[in-house]
């Protein structure tokens, strides 16, 4: 059930070992530092590189001699958390915005008290900004690609709890090691279940070892046992909540927001505050600007695109280069989405007679709705496929307000029934062209996991999400994972 299998009875020295091999969250914070200040340095000098381009009445040592007071920006990102481990991406991403428009206020400030603003060219100040936006981001991603499976990267976790939840969350944890929060081993109560592995990771004894644990150097511990009563959890956290300076509690509430919630005092009772961001008009027209804003900006780029791949299609195999598919839109309206034509002539009939053919396939069409060997798919369909750039005329959905940039799958009226309870909550917003299930491994994905993703997306969105899956896009349209 926990894809655990049997080992001899693991003794506490084994946990020993596991411990002293502990990540380094000084060595990793460091290197975070360290990528972050070369980044903002990297900006800085590409800017004021960018204005000597144009107009080379600058003094490079004069720029250059301010190196010290870039050390601001690791600074204040180790003062906003950024060093801390366990920070999802969006949050991550919302919190390095609003440190370097801090840091950057701050320097304008200082320029202006002191009097030397007449020194600096505001060209290089602005193109700096701009460019740190980026570095500071992308530098870390590139770090957490290179060092994030190595052993000493991140902080080590011993979770409480080998239960379903507990199983969960370890294969959370290992499945992304950018989180930098690393499980060492399993503590739980439950005789039978000790000297086995879950995920790799042993499970070493019962909860009262989580003492030599916090002795050993842990600081973290997740409490993974949503399933006990409430007096003795609260005899749980307790009796451990003074051991390790973090203590995660897992809550008995799957399937709510995870991202955004907040944790309220009312009067001495914990309450945890959930916003459904996307319901509010506010975040709804914030949404709408960033679509019609990168679609304004980018459209150079997609009308050479399209103009490109259409002549491509109409070149391939006679027939328009692009088609209309029905789907479910926002509020269950029913709405003509534009994509590139991928397909022969009576694809539909190719496919009745394919799958009678090939009767083995059924299961195949009718669990994803897709076949990987498709035989109704042309060659430059193929590519186009493969990439998800048969997706991009969607833009002008988009642009008539019938889909965003960043949503769940548009999805066909005969899938309506297969979302069940989900299809109510996928009506709340605009499909996208993009969306989670998209960068989480697409076609891959079983469905069952798709419907889990369009509530979370939903119930998790901020324009922090939406840029982050963004950036993601671009990395599964370059290697074609999981599409076809």
């Amino acid at each position: 059930m926990f894809e655990a299998e049997k080992i001899d009875a693991i003794p506490v020295a084994h946990a020993r070992v596991r411990v002293d091999e502990k990540p380094s969250p000084l060595i990793t914070a460091l290197i975070l530092a360290l990528g972050d200040y070369f980044a903002v340095y990297g900006a800085y000098a590409a800017a004021v590189a960018i204005r000597d381009l144009f107009q080379g009445e600058l003094s490079r040592q004069l720029y250059l001699s301010l190196w010290p007071l870039l050390l601001l920006f690791p600074l204040s990102y180790y003062l906003s958390g950024l060093y801390q481990f366990g920070v999802a991406l969006p949050e991550e991403l919302r919190r390095l915005t609003y440190a370097t428009v801090i840091n950057f206020c701050v320097l304008g400030a200082v320029t202006f008290l002191y009097k030397v603003g007449v020194l600096y060219s505001r060209g290089v100040f602005v193109i700096a900004f701009g460019l740190t936006l980026v570095t500071v981001p992308l530098s870390r991603i590139l770090l957490r690609g290179v060092f994030a499976r190595m052993s000493w990267w991140g902080r080590a976790v011993v979770v409480l709890g080998a239960g379903k939840t507990g199983s969960l969350v370890v294969k959370k944890l290992l499945s992304q090691p950018e989180l930098g929060l690393k499980p060492v081993a399993l503590l739980d109560d439950k005789v039978e279940m000790h000297g086995q592995l879950l995920y790799g990771i042993p499970i070493v004894g019962p909860l009262s070892l989580a003492t030599q644990f916090a002795e050993g150097g842990i600081r973290v511990a997740v409490l993974a046992i949503p399933g006990v009563d409430r007096f003795s959890t609260l005899q749980i956290i307790q009796n451990y909540a003074n051991l390790f300076q973090h203590l995660i509690l897992i809550p008995d509430l799957f399937g709510l927001s995870s991202l955004w919630v907040q944790t309220q005092d009312l009067g001495g009772i914990l309450g945890l505050e959930i916003q459904q961001n996307l319901l509010s008009t506010e975040a709804r027209l914030i949404k709408r600007a960033i679509d019609l804003s990168l679609i304004i900006f980018f459209s150079p780029i997609i009308l050479l695109i399209v103009s490109v791949f259409a002549l491509l299609i109409k070149l391939d195999s006679p027939g328009s280069a692009f088609y209309k598919s029905r789907r479910i839109g926002q509020d269950g309206k029913l709405i003509n989405i534009l994509k590139f034509r991928s397909m022969v002539k009576d694809a539909d009939e190719i496919l009745k007679d394919y799958l009678r053919k090939n009767p083995h396939l059924q299961s195949e069409w009718q669990t994803s709705i897709k076949l990987k060997d498709d035989p109704r798919v042309t060659r430059i369909g193929q590519f186009l496929r493969k990439t998800s750039l048969d997706e991009l005329p969607q833009v002008w959905n988009v642009l008539k307000g019938e889909m965003s940039l960043v949503g769940p799958r548009p999805i066909l009226e005969e899938e309506v029934n297969r979302y069940e309870e989900t299809f109510e909550i996928y009506t709340q917003v605009k499909p996208g062209i993009t969306g989670y299930w998209q960068v989480m491994g697409r076609n891959d994905v079983p469905y069952e996991e798709r419907k889990a993703m369009v509530s979370y997306y939903v119930r998790n969105w901020s324009p922090w999400l939406d840029l982050v899956i963004l950036a993601k896009t671009v990395w599964v349209v370059l290697t074609g994972k999981g599409a076809y």
